[in-house]
Order: structure tokens, then sequence, then C-alpha cells
């Protein structure tokens, strides 16, 4: 059997010292218990400069629209915080979701990114329109606004090439940021017809993962920005002095997704002693949200980042784990980057 690049694989016996590809961050600002939204993205640009410290390769923030427990809604704009409180670091988004934008305003927002803070600005692009209906209509965007997705990215490309009778400045003549797209839906085939690198998280589903990035790298078409194909999987790890610590580190966030799950509100973070019994109902959304999340010692989770490298390929792995104690936090991914 072979891995993703075409290798053969081994068995699932890995050697913890299996070397990591570069490890990246992905923050969604999010808001913890007792904390207002204001203090959560200032909490968002100390920590980036934590990671750059650590030697991570990229800090990206997300999107979120009407979530109480993530302060994340705007991010090119805390994007361009990031970028004027670091200084090496890259910086982006993973990312903006075109569907509730117009694709010259987004081509604006990251030429002036570029300029700001040129050659460290990356340019993360998904589909997904918010979560609720409510979200929807105060966005003005609807489900079957993300079936233009393409056409959006395309569009948003073109501004960057003056291709359009609007000129968006200072985007145009520019060189567009690196272009990475967010693989869900048809996006894995989006990425690879336009040669962009691709975002995707493993979600318990491998053999689904594996036949999407299988089918990313043999349709690949190389760009100017993407000579080969680039495979970022998307994870949430945690690590900490025993296996037991370490979930509990996941505990919060995984909580906070089992009840928007259930009634559609993602809360702020609890602390983990502050998490309830979950009841049948609560417990199995618990579990979906645990599924696939990377926690334990060093050596255990060196053992099994590798075995994940090993089945998806990856050229590169996007961190994205929070939790209550942003000391907590900061030990983790401190202990993580000592992996790599």
């Amino acid at each position: 059997m072979q891995d993703m690049r075409g290798n053969p694989r081994r068995g699932t016996d890995v050697a913890p010292d299996v070397p990591l590809p570069p490890l990246s961050v992905l923050d969604r600002a999010s808001v913890r218990h007792g904390q207002d939204p204001a203090a959560a993205l200032r909490d968002t640009v100390g920590f980036a400069r934590d990671v750059e410290r650590l030697g991570y390769r990229r800090f990206w923030v997300a999107e979120h629209h009407g979530v109480p427990g993530i302060a994340g809604a705007a991010p090119t704009v805390l994007a361009a915080a990031v970028g004027a409180a670091t200084s090496t670091i890259r910086i982006g988004t993973g990312g903006v979701m075109l569907p509730n934008h117009r694709p010259l305003v987004v081509a604006e927002q990251f030429g002036t990114l570029a300029s700001l803070h040129p050659g460290r600005v990356d340019m993360g692009l998904g589909r997904s329109v918010g979560f609720t209906g409510a979200v929807r209509t105060a966005l003005g965007a609807g489900k079957t606004d993300a079936d233009r997705f393409g056409d959006d990215v395309r569009e948003l490309l073109g501004h960057f090439d003056g291709d359009h009778r609007v000129r968006g400045l200072p985007a145009a003549g520019l060189e567009p940021p690196p272009l990475f797209v967010l693989a869900t839906g048809a996006g894995a085939g989006l990425a690879a017809e336009l040669g962009a690198a691709l975002v995707i998280a493993p979600l318990g589903d491998f053999d689904r993962l594996t036949d999407r990035v299988r089918h990313y790298r043999e349709t690949f078409r190389p760009s100017v920005q993407w000579p080969e194909p680039h495979v970022v999987v998307s994870t949430a790890v945690a690590v900490a002095g025993s296996r037991a610590q370490a979930r509990e580190l996941l505990l919060p966030e995984a909580w906070a997704m089992a009840r928007s799950r259930l009634d559609g509100v993602f809360p702020p973070l609890l602390p983990p002693d502050d998490v309830p019994t979950p009841g049948e109902r609560e417990r199995r959304h618990l579990d979906d949200a645990l599924r696939g999340q990377i926690h334990g010692t060093e050596s255990d989770v060196a053992r099994e980042l590798a075995e994940l490298v090993e089945r998806t390929g990856a050229d590169e792995l996007l961190i994205t784990m929070s939790t209550h104690d942003r000391a907590d936090m900061l030990d983790s991914y401190t202990r993580l980057a000592g992996l790599a």
C-alpha cells in the first residue's frame, strides 16, 4: 500500500522521531467564560507573538458570525492587527468565507494586507455560509451562494490581474498572496484546477480524506504560486504531561461544539471542571467533536502525528486547538513546537 505521495506505506508502528512537516496555527479568537470579545481579540494578537517566538510557520485567523464563543468575525482586520504585532511569521486566513462577501471587496482587503505586510500574507478562502438562518439573512447570503464559489475565486484573482472594468486597488497589479482553498464540498477539485494549496481536515473519515487528497494530487495544475501540490492537514492537537491532562485541554472546545449542534449556539469556553456531565444526546455530540483529535504526552503525539502525516501525505500541519486556560494552551503549543 502507498501513501498520498505514492511512497510505500509502513505499518502503524511509526517511530516517534519521524520528522514532522512544518507546523502552523489556526486561531478562532475563542472567548472564555466571563470574558468579553474585545479581550479575546487582544489575547489572539498576543498569542500570535508567542507562536512566532516558538517557530511556527503561519498564524491564521478564521471567520465566524453571531457566535458568542468566538470573537473572530472580521478575519482580514484581525490578520492586519496580527501582522502589525509580529515581524516574521506568515499571517493569513483560514479562511475568509467568500459567499459572505463580494470578490472585489475581498481582493481589496488582501491587496491592503499584502501592501502593508509584503511577503507575509496568505489568502485562505472557504465556501461556508452562516451557521444559522438568521446569520445568513443578516449577511445577505444563502446556502446556494456557496455554489458559485469557484466563479467567485476566479473573479477575485482577476482583480489582482486588473481584468475587470473596476480596478480593485490596491490589489490591481499586485502578485496575489498564495492561495489556499479549504476543502469543503468541491474544494479539493477547485484547488487542483487553480493550482492552489489544499487545506483539509480528517474529521474522523480517513477514506474520504485520502480520496480527496489523491484526486487533488493527480489533477493538480501547476501555478506560479504553487508549482507542486501542497496539502495542509488541519487537526486539533493537545500535548500535556499525561494523556488525561491532554484530553482535558480538548474538552472545553469539544463541549462548546456539542452544544452548538444541539441548540445552534457555540458558547464561551468553560473550564474543564465546569463542563457538565453530558446526557445521552450531549454525549453523542461530544464524542463526535473529540473524534480524530490528537492528544497525549510528547511521545504519544509524535507517534500519532507521524501516522497522520504518513496516511495523508501532509506537507504541513495546521493546528487548531483552543482551551479555557491560556497558559495551558501555550504550554501545549510549546511542547508541540519542541517535537518539530
